[in-house]
């Protein structure tokens, strides 16, 4: 997902104040807001077990932000 597609999605959930963050903490901040765990670049990502994660393709690169 690129940044705005991010940004369209923070959006749409209601959440404002996040036009000058960063990719990783825009995400950060959409899961906690969905009541998940603020996890995306987290340094264990490559153990995780949640494969239906919409975020899961950009946080297992080597630079998830």
């Amino acid at each position: 997902m690129n940044v705005s597609e991010v940004r369209q999605r923070s959006q749409v959930m209601g959440m404002t104040g996040l036009g000058r963050m960063r990719k990783g903490d825009m995400i950060r901040a959409i899961q906690l807001a969905e009541g998940n765990t603020d996890c995306f670049g987290a340094p264990w990502r490559f153990d995780c077990q949640l494969f239906e994660c919409c975020w899961r393709r950009d946080c297992l690169t080597k630079n998830p932000g």
